[in-house]
């Protein structure tokens, strides 16, 4: 197994169980403000796209660490994988709940499995092809965008569904 297959399987583990810890992280701080900013607090579509962001985002460092010689082409594969795992998590979360006209709590958990699975499976695809390496600067830009947007909007959110508790929605 090539290092960079070992490291995007071991991701997807990491990112799955440190997404699933921080789900509970910000009550378990009791409330802690620093604890918000990089865990859900509330139950919105919007915070619980932080379960994917923050621990691949922790990891792409390691990633980077260990695999920038071998791959050069990392950091863009990186941040596409991160952006790409994050916004899964409310496509699929509104394209099943539109279907069936409510969440289902097994179906939110595979919304998170495949979010996690898609943006390491991108990261080993285009860090393999090497594709996106031109377009560096600007997914390093829009990775840093988001990241300065879930630290604004976890106690500023605005007024806007991707902010709401899905279940204050439907009443």
């Amino acid at each position: 197994m090539t290092p960079l297959k070992r490291f995007s399987v071991l991701g997807i583990c990491f990112v799955l169980i440190t997404g699933t810890l921080s789900h509970f992280l910000y009550d378990w701080t009791n409330r802690n403000f620093l604890t918000g900013l990089f865990s859900p607090v509330n139950e919105s579509v919007w915070e619980h796209m932080k379960l994917i962001f923050f621990p691949m985002l922790f990891y792409s460092l390691i990633l980077f660490v260990k695999l920038k010689t071998e791959y050069p082409c990392i950091i863009s594969s990186v941040c596409f994988g991160i952006l790409t795992g994050t916004f899964l998590i409310p496509v699929l979360f509104y394209a099943y709940t539109c279907l069936l006209g409510k969440n289902v709590f097994l179906l939110d958990l595979a919304t998170f499995v495949l979010s996690a699975a898609a943006a390491f499976f991108a990261v080993y695809k285009l860090t393999e092809s090497c594709r996106l390496k031109s377009l560096t600067p600007l997914l390093l830009a829009l990775t840093g965008a988001l990241f300065l947007c879930f630290l604004w909007f976890s106690y500023h959110p605005p007024d806007l569904f991707l902010f709401a508790d899905p279940a204050a929605l439907r009443t």
